[in-house]
């Protein structure tokens, strides 16, 4: 995204009248979702003096500030105390900061009461997509509800997903990404997952930024 991201982080770009991270946080408190974590690294501070408390889109937000940077699932493993407490049963909602979606996510509070125990069938659910011009091979497939590694029809995981605290089990907040522990969990029969076919955008380069904001400036976006 250089240079738009020389000097600002992406969560921080804006499309319409909202930065990429607004829209999201919009979206989750619309779904009920009001207890926020976010966690940053790259230019953090801007992100906590944009967003501050939350009280302004009536949330809770806390931050989770990386020293270094700790990938998708060290970021999380990072940030678990805040995420479940001294309960370790508690399922949570990770989504990507840099991509826009108009998810229900109000829709996956049936898979939270379903993997609020101690010990779930599934560790994991993934909301996956129709793949995008730029990753045309896709990440994972669906066997009904399940989620499989190779299939006929390929999908592509949107980075919303909810987690139970189990899949990070012993795992120390080191630089780590989230798709290795993705794929074991999957190989155990793990992992389930939907299919989402409504506005879903990977906003991960200028060209895709310019597009997404003139569509939202036009109301011409479903």
């Amino acid at each position: 995204m250089r240079p738009l991201t020389d000097s600002i982080p992406k969560p921080l770009l804006k499309v319409g009248s909202h930065t990429l991270i607004e829209h999201q946080i919009i979206n989750l408190a619309r779904s009920g979702f009001t207890d926020i974590v976010i966690n940053h690294a790259y230019l953090g501070e801007m992100i906590e003096q944009a967003l501050g408390t939350g009280e302004r889109y009536g949330v809770k937000i806390r931050y989770s500030p990386e020293k270094t940077v700790l990938e998708t699932a060290g970021g999380v493993i990072n940030a678990m105390s805040m995420l479940c407490g001294s309960d370790h049963n508690v399922p949570f909602l990770v989504v990507n900061a840099d991509i826009y979606c108009k998810v229900d996510y109000a829709h996956l509070l049936s898979v939270f009461e379903m993997m609020h125990i101690p010990a779930p069938e599934h560790w994991a659910h993934l909301i996956l997509v129709d793949n995008p011009v730029h990753h045309p091979q896709g990440d994972f497939a669906l066997k009904k509800k399940e989620v499989m590694l190779a299939g006929d029809r390929m999908l592509t995981f949107s980075g919303i997903g909810v987690y139970h605290p189990r899949l990070f089990d012993n795992l120390q907040p080191v630089r780590m990404k989230l798709a290795p522990l993705l794929h074991q969990a999957i190989e155990g029969g793990r992992v389930t997952g939907e299919f989402f076919s409504g506005t879903w955008i990977d906003v991960g380069t200028p060209e895709r930024l310019h597009w997404l904001d003139d569509q939202i400036r036009n109301h011409t976006l479903e």
